[in-house]
């Protein structure tokens, strides 16, 4: 067949005109040429696909029912030439992205955003899922790129960064008071066990004048500029408040509660009550409605931090900085996708 792809031009063109020489005429050969094509494809064929007189030529039967497929075919390729054309002229494209909701939310859609303003022909695609199903999309060839928190990678992977995330543990200044009273409560509380009974109910039992005075609490002392002092010495430090408060975490089977629980490890914190959530906007909620301390980006929550809807906590060792950026196999990258990279790349270093 591939030896007679140039016959078969010959042959459809010759058809259409009817006459050898406008044929020859149409694409730019001699006449005995295109004779001579002719010939080679029905000795090739097997069938006389035309019938000679002096008028010109006309299909036999045979070279009829060549002729109908042999239509169809070209113009296919007419059809996709046209198409490849406009693609050309507009900026038709498609492009398949994987990434969790967090990054597609709050890195994604700022790009996405300016892109399609620029190319409003390309039909996007988008694929939410945690890193290790994006990269196993990738893996079955059902996304061209993905977006990720750099993680090791197949050989075939290549990974382009993108721009830094740092992770930060917030919560409410209400939530702190009360963690606070409540172990002030819990560490003062007089047992059986405790030898100085007597002077510590001295100490806190209210008589007449103080029993409707309740201390204040405002804010854990440690993160309150205009705290009074606290009546007892219990100020709790960032380690107390991360293995007493109710941690909220992502799911273990999240890369980032991964890494923070090895930044956790590495610090010798051991949080005593976990909460797990699959969702980092939620637990950005969550802490803002003071359920505890929740584990999140804090390129993410700059607006919470700005209206002081939320604090953040000090930490004596600073959670280390991690890098998003896009996954992709290089060798399989169209030239839409590649124009989308490149797009994102010039927005952040510009």
């Amino acid at each position: 067949m591939e030896q007679n792809l140039n016959y078969y031009k010959i042959f459809y063109e010759s058809a259409k005109c009817g006459n050898i020489s406008k044929a020859a005429e149409n694409l730019y050969i001699s006449q005995p040429a295109v004779s001579k094509s002719i010939t080679k494809l029905e000795q090739s064929l097997g069938h006389t696909l035309f019938i000679r007189s002096k008028k010109g030529v006309r299909l036999t039967d045979e070279g009829q029912t060549l002729f109908d497929h042999l239509s169809q075919a070209f113009d296919s390729i007419e059809t996709a030439e046209k198409t490849l054309k406009r693609i050309g002229q507009f900026g038709i494209g498609q492009i398949r992205i994987g990434v969790s909701t967090s990054l597609c939310k709050h890195i994604l859609l700022p790009f996405l955003q300016d892109f399609i303003r620029s190319n409003p022909h390309v039909k996007v695609s988008i694929a939410c899922n945690p890193t290790f199903e994006t990269l196993q999309l990738l893996k079955e060839d059902k996304i061209d790129i993905g977006l990720i928190c750099d993680t090791p990678l197949e050989s075939r992977f290549h990974f382009m960064p993108l721009r830094s995330i740092h992770d930060t543990f917030i919560t409410t200044q209400t939530y702190l008071d009360n963690l606070a009273l409540r172990e002030q409560d819990s560490n003062l509380t007089p047992t059986r066990e405790n030898p100085d009974t007597d002077a510590f109910e001295e100490n806190i039992v209210p008589n007449e004048n103080t029993s409707n005075n309740i201390p204040n609490m405002t804010g854990l002392f440690l993160f309150s500029e205009h705290s009074p002092k606290p009546p007892f010495s219990t100020a709790l430090s960032t380690k107390e408040i991360l293995e007493k408060a109710n941690l909220m975490l992502l799911d273990q089977g999240n890369i980032s509660r991964q890494f923070i629980d090895r930044y956790l490890d590495s610090c010798r914190i051991f949080p005593s009550q976990v909460l797990e959530i699959n969702n980092m906007d939620l637990l950005i909620d969550f802490a803002a409605i003071g359920m505890g301390v929740a584990c999140v980006v804090r390129e993410f929550i700059s607006d919470y931090i700005e209206s002081r809807q939320v604090i953040e906590l000090p930490l004596d060792e600073w959670i280390p900085e991690r890098t998003v950026g896009f996954v992709y196999n290089e060798h399989q990258l169209s030239a839409t996708t590649k124009k989308f990279i490149n797009f994102c790349l010039s927005q952040v270093h510009r």
